[in-house]
């Protein structure tokens, strides 16, 4: 946690002749930055894997219907299916899995009264008028939706809703591009109503989580949004993710 401190204390003080008092948030959202650069490589495998799995769905809806009745020989089909293809039914999980510790860091590392033995410097910091170790509540008690931190705030929740708005548009217009492989798996008509609807998920997630915390969140959720768009142009369905 010290070390990872220290990082985010070095890119506030590179980034602080631009941004002066707000130099820590912009190092959060250029460490955001980094974060998924370094696991992009990752992604554009996992589009590559959800190509291929579009590709294997008739084949798989036809193996769940020859061993609907016998749940280890499917199991064992699907497997072999998947190997012989070069892909998972998990493939488009590990960019996001990897993201995960540098979330966690992020939200403890403004929510740790210290750090290392050492009073935690890094609580005083604010973006503009609120506090990176704050969250929505306190900017409410403080000043309510129209302070000068519920604004940042408000900001934050803008940005959200059009992303959430973006992917649901585009995952319904995906799941509708190919129906007849969602509708060969039992319960998948539930979820494709559900799915849509996982972005507007991280609204809340932005409400809870300290303001540093919520700004990675809402950084990376941007970045997969121009992600998922272009490296999934070309294909029918493509993972959603509602927090990263």
């Amino acid at each position: 946690m010290s070390v990872f401190a220290s990082l985010v204390e070095r890119l506030a003080d590179l980034l602080q002749p631009l941004f002066h008092t707000s130099a820590t948030a912009a190092a959060i959202i250029l460490f955001t930055a980094l974060v998924r650069l370094a696991v992009h490589p990752l992604s554009r495998a996992a589009a590559r894997g959800q190509q291929a799995k579009v590709k294997l769905a008739p084949r798989v809806a036809e193996l769940r219907t020859r061993y609907a009745k016998d749940p280890e020989r499917l199991s064992e089909a699907l497997t072999k299916l998947y190997a012989k293809e070069g892909t998972s039914p998990l493939a488009g999980c590990l960019p996001s899995l990897l993201q995960l510790p540098a979330f966690f860091l992020m939200y403890y590392l403004f929510s740790s009264s210290h750090i290392g033995g050492e009073p935690n410097g890094l609580l005083s910091h604010t973006l503009l008028a609120a506090p990176l170790a704050d969250r929505w509540s306190d900017a409410l008690a403080q000043g309510g939706p129209w302070g000068d931190a519920g604004l940042v705030y408000l900001v934050l929740f803008v940005i959200v809703t059009g992303v959430a708005v973006f992917n649901y548009r585009r995952t319904k217009q995906q799941l509708a591009a190919s129906p007849q492989p969602q509708e060969a798996l039992p319960g998948m008509g539930a979820m494709t109503s559900v799915l849509p609807l996982m972005s507007f998920a991280t609204l809340i997630t932005v409400a809870v989580v300290p303001l540093a915390a919520a700004l990675y969140v809402v950084t990376t959720t941007a970045w997969s949004a121009v992600e998922r768009a272009v490296l999934y142009r070309d294909t029918p369905a493509g993972p959603v993710n509602s927090l990263l």
